[in-house]
């Protein structure tokens, strides 16, 4: 399921302008998004192999930017699967194909630091921050440079 299958508010609906039937977008999408919008989006790869899902968003409360997107791979029915927190900036919005992207190997996903959904990581240590975004090759949101 997508984001527009999921927008009760209208957020994403694109409103016809003419007869031609082109429309403008109004709304905030895809700038914006609604975070319970974004739950259960599918991700891919580059090789447009499904890498799972979205099951949560992770807020950083101290500094209101989204950390880390909660995947989920592998299973059955939710039996069996495993989850990873990928980075938020490790996505990509693909609004083409209405799901994210993530740019990493299929067999590098599944040996990927992971936990079950009854033994969650602390997300909130530095050192287990480090090692997810090592990983995945991006730099937590407090490195981030801004001028």
């Amino acid at each position: 399921m997508n984001y527009e299958e999921r927008d009760t508010y209208g957020m994403y609906k694109v409103n016809p302008i003419s007869a031609s039937g082109s429309g403008v977008r109004q709304g905030p999408g895809p700038e914006l998004m609604g975070a319970n919008t974004l739950i259960g989006n599918d991700v891919y790869n580059l090789k447009n192999e499904d890498l799972g899902d979205i099951k949560e968003i992770m807020l950083d409360m101290r500094t209101g930017r989204v950390s880390y997107a909660v995947l989920s791979f592998g299973g059955f029915l939710g039996m069996g699967e495993k989850l990873f927190a990928v980075p938020w900036n490790a996505l990509t919005l693909d609004t083409q194909n209405k799901r994210f992207t993530l740019n990493v190997e299929k067999d590098r996903l599944e040996s990927a630091p992971g936990f079950d959904q009854d033994s969650w990581p602390n997300m909130a240590d530095p050192s287990w921050a480090k090692s997810i975004h090592d990983y995945y090759g991006t730099k937590p949101y407090a490195d981030d440079v801004r001028v």
